[in-house]
């Protein structure tokens, strides 16, 4: 006979908190850590403040450009900043401001897809390879050892220019050339997380590697990997400006940081400084905020520096 409360509740959900009270309780807590790490570190609270202005930036950007980012002025070709076009038109005559607010867009799905895709692989092959270890350790790090020694720069334009310029490429590319980064990262964490005494405790009171792995190395192993994340989020999108300044990336007329660049620097030597400076300084200003999160995130979650 089955046993249960009064209203038919199984008698093993006693005491058990509902879903809904645990996503409750999960997002009071990452609000409170929010809160806790923004009042502790006034550099990680202006890289959240750049970082959210620019998402901002890039979800809302049909409401906050003026003009269509493709929309061609022919009377205002290389117009300097005025009321009209704050940050001045290109030679093609497209309104800068417009190009550079949609480019947030752009290059922001470019970098973010690209280290969703390397944090997912890296973080299981990092995993698998530092508990396992053994004969696939030894794999693939020397797998690692050879996509680490190929230029980053070149690997990518070699890969970007016998695939096609296409959206997906350039995220697959920029995934891929971060994996060794993010395994080796996840690989040394686990490897000294696995001789701990919790999780000795836990594998002797008969818990499986998969829950070891999800349950209490992976936990402890993150913090660093969110400091990296922040890190590998600027350098993917210098390396989509990159690869479009160079031609093999995103090509006009999308709105695209890189390309923007490329298009005006050749006006740069007859003082026509604006089609180009200005997405420079986007591209800068946002790596700026990244880096600045990252160290913030470093003080906040580093126990000795906290100390």
């Amino acid at each position: 006979m089955t046993h249960g409360t009064h209203d038919g509740a199984p008698a093993a959900d006693i005491g058990r908190p509902s879903l809904g009270a645990r996503i409750r309780r999960s997002v009071t807590r990452g609000w409170a850590w929010l809160v806790a790490f923004l009042r502790y570190s006034r550099t990680g609270m202006i890289g959240v403040i750049i970082v959210t202005l620019f998402a901002l930036m890039a979800i809302f950007a049909p409401l906050l450009a003026p003009y269509s980012p493709t929309r061609v002025f022919p009377e205002h070709i290389l117009e300097a900043p005025s009321a009209m076009f704050p940050f001045g038109t290109d030679i093609n005559g497209m309104d800068i401001l417009s190009r550079v607010i949609h480019g947030a867009r752009i290059d922001l799905t470019i970098a973010g897809a690209a280290v969703v895709i390397s944090l997912t692989i890296g973080l299981v092959l990092g995993l698998v390879s530092g508990y396992v270890r053994g004969w696939f350790d030894l794999l693939l790090l020397r797998t690692m050892d050879v996509l680490q020694a190929i230029p980053v720069l070149i690997l990518a334009l070699a890969v970007v220019a016998a695939s096609g310029q296409s959206l997906t490429i350039v995220i697959l590319v920029i995934a891929f050339v971060d994996i060794p980064i993010y395994t080796r990262l996840v690989r040394a964490q686990t490897l000294s997380i696995r001789e701990s005494a919790y999780v000795e405790s836990a594998r002797a009171v008969g818990n499986p590697p998969v829950r070891l792995l999800a349950k209490h190395i992976l936990p402890n192993a993150f913090p660093p990997v969110i400091i990296q994340t922040s890190v590998r989020f600027a350098w993917a999108v210098k390396i989509t400006a990159g690869l479009a300044f160079v031609g093999v990336g995103i090509q006009v007329p999308t709105p695209e940081w890189g390309a923007m660049i490329r298009v005006g620097a050749g006006q740069i030597i007859s003082g026509v400084w604006w089609p180009s400076v200005f997405p420079g300084l986007a591209i800068l200003i946002f790596a700026f905020g990244l880096n600045l999160l990252a160290d913030g995130l470093q003080d906040h979650l580093d126990p000795e520096s906290r100390s």
